[in-house]
């Protein structure tokens, strides 16, 4: 039996012993995904809790249900662009609110609104109450991320908590709260007040099906080559 046709088995082999490795590595990240959204899916499930109690820990805030009491200052209101719902273009509207005793701002995200070209919106006709008890549940904000437009007019396309105090000038809570209750406003100037976070099993089941196929494609195809390289040795023979 020769080398080569030894190393021609080999090669084949050692691909599908990574492949099959790949698999289980996405099998591992499935089954983590998993236990990361029954744990959302079971804080979403809770009676809301102050904001104040909210953990330190961003991994533990995604999904938590909250009330909060304050002042929303629709003078330092912030629009997130390119917003789609149901297909049609759109903005979310990020509205700070101000908490007494605190200098830090907590952004309310209180919904989408419809917007042409999906960046553009008249604020003033979406004002809701000022001194508000609100409900929604959180969402951790990156800590760091683009800076926004040199120009405070210009909507956001992305959202962290630097950039957000970078725009405001004033210190910004590391999560947002996703305002879900009914408001003081008047009718046709509230916002669509956004659903709970989809929780999505993402592709990782799909890709270690694909990881699992691809080592017994290496594996059948090498096992063949091999079969036939002997053949072709004994002919010659």
């Amino acid at each position: 039996m020769r080398p080569k046709a030894l190393l021609g088995l080999a090669i084949p082999l050692a691909c599908a012993a990574l492949f099959v490795r790949l698999g289980f590595w996405q099998v591992s990240r499935h089954k983590e995904r998993a236990a990361y959204n029954a744990a959302v899916a079971a804080r979403l499930a809770e009676a809301p809790a102050p904001f104040a109690s909210l953990p330190g820990d961003s991994g533990a805030v995604r999904g938590r249900r909250v009330t909060l009491t304050g002042r929303f200052r629709y003078d330092l209101e912030q629009v997130l662009a390119a917003r789609s719902n149901g297909g049609a273009p759109g903005v979310h509207l990020l509205t700070p609110l101000e908490r007494e005793g605190s200098d830090t701002l907590v952004i309310v995200t209180r919904g989408w609104v419809f917007s042409p070209d999906a960046a553009g919106v008249d604020r003033a006709l979406w004002r809701e109450a000022d001194t508000v008890t609100l409900s929604g549940y959180a969402s951790p904000l990156l800590p760091e991320g683009p800076p926004p437009p040199a120009d405070p007019l210009r909507p956001l396309r992305s959202l962290s908590q630097a950039a957000l105090a970078a725009r405001l000038g004033r210190p910004v809570a590391a999560a947002q709260i996703v305002m879900t209750s009914d408001s003081a406003g008047p009718a046709g100037s509230v916002p669509r007040r956004l659903g709970v976070p989809e929780l999505s099993g993402g592709p990782h089941r799909s890709y270690a099906i694909q990881w699992f196929s691809f080592a017994l494609i290496a594996v059948v195809g090498g096992v063949l080559l091999f079969r036939r390289g002997i053949v072709a040795d004994g002919a010659r023979a």
